[in-house]
């Protein structure tokens, strides 16, 4: 092992938002108003900052200007109109209704729009100032990263949370989103910007849309799930992309998520050089053998995640650290691992589950962890 290893930390993408801004998202039909983009400002400027003090690496925006992960994408693109769609609960909340009701509250309020026309690209600006604004938090704070990322939703998370009535099949939407987004994975990646794609379709969708598959149904599913980012990735360098699934980030008993082992073979044939994955929650703490029994592709880097964005306990860095050196096992190479969670903290706005002032305490922690695993796989 090398005496100066180094296991880098990121994490997964959105991070809490203040509640200035949180009121501004409610209610601004404008983001390009002047109110909303001097919140947006501050609020990236702010998060930027509490990641260099908490010692992350790879880092982000922390999707500030968004009111969620999964349907932002659409005010970037044509052919929605204001009408919403409805969506189902998942499997293991259907069984249990009574807790549902009383647990989720707002972060099942997600639906996105429904399609009523052809899908075209037409965000180039508004995400090139999504973009500007972490250029700008650096200048403005004086802080470094190694590395940045952007995230955005993959074509099956987006058909996922909308509708359309202007396709004649899924498939054929789910391509017409491929094609489209195609813009902005290359503005992304062009800006400098590692590109996060989020896709818990490839998990979650087996409890949701597909609860009533068999396995074998699912997985050709996540097939096809798989050949649409191929196409929305189009010429995008692998090297540049990672790929985030996970079971959903609701707290419900996630008794019926499919196995990882059922499906990752699929997702191996995704045109990316990493993978994000929970592996910190008590449902998936076990998740460093199944990476052991399905070897990653000898050029990936593997995310695993070592902190719970489901529970306001602060992981133990001595926890963190027993949780990397697992999964570290389980690739062969500690240099492939980068420490990560097993999703975002606030996905939904208002959904947080960990109080926001602990979210730092995490990341804190996570950062310590990882020193702790990289001194001790030396």
């Amino acid at each position: 092992m090398s005496s100066d290893l180094s296991i880098q930390t990121t994490h997964v993408g959105s991070l809490p938002r203040s509640d200035a801004l949180r009121e501004l998202l409610r209610r601004d039909d404008d983001s390009r108003s002047e109110a909303f983009e001097a919140a947006v400002s501050e609020a990236v400027r702010d998060v930027v900052r509490k990641q260099a003090e908490a010692g992350i690496d790879v880092a982000n925006d922390g999707e500030q200007s968004r009111l969620a992960y999964s349907v932002d994408v659409t005010n970037r693109l044509s052919g929605y109109s204001d009408r919403f769609a409805e969506r189902d609960l998942p499997a293991d909340l259907e069984e249990y209704p009574e807790f549902a009701e009383h647990a989720l509250g707002d972060i099942d309020n997600i639906g996105g729009p429904i399609a009523t026309g052809p899908i075209e690209y037409v965000g180039e600006e508004a995400l090139e100032r999504d973009l500007a604004r972490f250029d700008e938090a650096l200048e403005e704070t004086g802080v470094s990263f190694s590395d940045r990322f952007h995230t955005a939703p993959s074509p099956g998370a987006v058909l996922r949370f909308t509708d359309s009535t202007y396709h004649d099949s899924n498939e054929a939407y789910i391509f017409d989103l491929a094609e489209s987004l195609r813009t902005e994975y290359e503005i992304i990646v062009d800006s400098g910007a590692q590109l996060q794609i989020d896709a818990p379709e490839l998990l979650a969708g087996f409890t949701i849309t597909y609860k009533d598959a068999s396995t074998d149904e699912f997985c050709d599913q996540v097939e096809t799930y798989v050949e649409a980012i191929n196409v929305a990735l189009g010429d995008v360098p692998s090297d540049r992309v990672r790929l985030h699934a996970c079971w959903g980030n609701y707290p419900g008993p996630h008794h019926h998520d499919v196995a990882l082992g059922d499906v990752i073979d699929k997702f191996y044939e995704a045109d990316v050089s990493g993978l994000v994955v929970e592996g910190a929650n008590p449902r998936h703490n076990h998740e460093y053998r199944t990476i052991a029994e399905h070897p990653l592709p000898d050029d990936w880097t593997l995310v695993p995640g070592v902190i719970d964005v489901k529970t306001n306990i602060v992981e133990h860095p001595e926890v963190v650290a027993d949780r990397l050196e697992r999964f570290a096992e389980s690739v062969g190479d500690p240099s492939r691992i980068v420490a990560g969670c097993d999703c975002g903290f606030e996905t939904v706005m208002t959904a947080n589950l960990v109080y926001p002032a602990l979210v730092w305490k995490k990341l804190e922690s996570l950062v310590q962890g990882a020193e702790l695993a990289s001194n001790r796989l030396a």
